[in-house]
């Protein structure tokens, strides 16, 4: 892999379609002047451990009961990471939550995936959240991690209007279909050089 890149890690837990959304760009040139090079998982049994067996990307695997800390496996990641030189972290999927080892040490370089328009219902069952609550339109939100609830600097967002009678299982796959577009697409506007964060306020150029 070339180092002229911007080399991406992308941490994962379960099923992992956003990461191969993510790695299949890639590979047909969609990140611009960025590579998929590591693939962070704290579930070895998880399949998206297969996607990226598959689609030939370097995995980190690890049972986080394994260390006495949260800090310190992750530490034992940052390692990892900066023996890779890699320059970004896509949290997609990753259910854990991070602590200031990782959170520091990427800040303004580690962006995660959400299922609902940021600051709107953070956390988990954000789809579910968002049907309990009666909303007329959700969407998916790309931000940037400050080691709070889903609470960092919104660099995007997409709307998608919801439907009488929809459910978690009619709507989870429209708005994961959003976040297959466009998370591949603020990746590779980083990349580019085109994301620029001041404050909390994110622009674009």
């Amino acid at each position: 892999m070339s180092r002229d890149k911007l080399r991406i890690a992308v941490f994962a837990s379960g099923s992992g379609s956003n990461f191969q959304a993510l790695a299949e760009a890639a590979r047909d040139g969609r990140l611009g002047p960025a590579e998929i090079a590591l693939l962070v998982c704290d579930k070895p049994e998880a399949g998206v451990m297969a996607r990226a067996e598959k689609l030939g990307v370097e995995t980190f695997a690890f049972r986080p009961k394994e260390y006495a800390s949260r800090e310190a496996y992750e530490t034992v990641i940052a390692d990892e990471l900066a023996a890779r030189g890699i320059g970004l972290i896509v949290l997609a999927g990753y259910m854990r939550i991070l602590t200031d080892v990782l959170v520091r040490a990427y800040e303004g370089r580690m962006i995660n995936v959400h299922p609902s328009l940021l600051p709107a219902f953070p956390g988990i069952r954000a789809i579910g959240q968002a049907l309990d609550y009666g909303v007329k339109v959700t969407g998916v939100t790309v931000h940037f991690v400050d080691g709070g609830l889903d609470s960092g600097p919104i660099i995007a967002q997409r709307v998608i209007e919801l439907s009488p009678g929809d459910t978690e299982e009619t709507l989870a796959p429209r708005i994961h279909a959003i976040e297959h577009e466009l998370l591949p697409e603020t990746v590779r506007l980083i990349a580019e050089g085109r994301v620029h964060l001041e404050g909390r306020i994110v622009t674009i150029s």
